[in-house]
């Protein structure tokens, strides 16, 4: 049987929301403990402005509160920023940028330039690889 199902378990990163300015938007902080391996899906709708662009970065760090957050290394990831990063002209498409850094604790910040109009964005964490299986039926 081919089964993704009970191998992930996805979380809220950043919940859907229309952006009008330049305001980074910052994920929900990630805890990795138990999981091997962690993936940020953004999704974008409607990006409204003609020249915005907007660029994602990761952070991690050992502290649960991320006090201690440090941009992530290209090293420390699967997958490059630049691929990650996005344009007004992506509309309805996805990114995703995965992370194999050692930190426990990990979040994406998507910051937007020349926005003024409205940018329809949300990001989903997947993490993978479980130290136990099945993973949880319900996220958390």
């Amino acid at each position: 049987m081919r089964d993704l199902v009970t191998s992930i378990h996805p979380l809220r990163a950043i919940s859907p929301q229309s952006v009008s300015d330049n305001t980074a938007l910052t994920s929900q902080i990630i805890d990795k403990q138990g999981y091997d391996s962690l993936t940020f899906v953004i999704a974008t709708g409607s990006l409204a402005d003609a020249d915005a662009t907007f660029a994602v970065s990761v952070e991690h760090g050992d502290q649960a509160n991320l006090s201690d957050a440090a941009v992530a290394a290209a090293a420390d990831l699967i997958g490059t920023i630049a691929e990650a990063n996005f344009t007004f002209a992506d509309d309805d498409e996805t990114r995703k940028i995965g992370y194999q850094g050692a930190k426990r604790y990990v979040r994406i910040k998507i910051t937007p330039a020349n926005n003024s109009g409205a940018a329809n964005l949300a990001a989903v964490a997947v993490l993978g690889h479980p130290h136990i299986a099945p993973t949880p039926g319900v996220p958390v």
